[in-house]
């Protein structure tokens, strides 16, 4: 088929293409990416390299599904084909890369579970906050609106 055998609305998208191309390139370069990705032992900690040459790195027991996982468990990462998210195949475990950098490290509800954890630690300067916060006159009590 030549050129001027083709419908005109056919050369329009034809023409539209590049400009798909070179946005869709625009906001590939806007997201963070993995490019690689390893367990470092040594410093405990699982380090993701990116596309724009950044790299960071977290220790795994913040991760959800990979606390408590040994070594070579947390060694054996793929990067899925897009960059955007961390698969462990032996632990069945997903992370993606923005919510990593933004520092969601499970679903809402294991976070949830995990900042209830956290809440019910007893240590001395929590137990000291907590008298001083008693001293002040403690919690508000609560108010009920009137209605108008």
């Amino acid at each position: 088929m030549t050129k001027s055998n083709i419908p005109e609305w056919v050369q329009q998208e034809l023409a539209k293409a590049d400009e798909a191309i070179a946005r869709g390139k625009l906001e590939q370069a806007a997201q963070p990416l993995a490019k690689a990705a390893r367990y470092d032992a040594r410093k405990k900690v699982v380090v993701i390299e990116l596309a724009n040459g950044a790299s960071f790195a977290f220790p795994p027991h913040l991760a959800q599904g990979l606390e408590g996982a040994s070594a070579a468990d947390l060694a054996d990462i793929e990067i899925t084909p897009m960059g955007t998210g961390l698969h462990w195949p032996r632990l069945d475990a997903d992370l993606t890369v923005d919510g990593l950098l933004a520092g969601v490290f499970g679903s809402r509800s294991w976070l949830r579970a995990h900042a209830a954890r956290a809440g019910r630690a007893r240590t001395a300067a929590k137990g000291a906050a907590a008298r001083a916060n008693g001293a002040k006159g403690g919690r508000p009590k609560k108010t009920t609106a009137v209605p108008a």
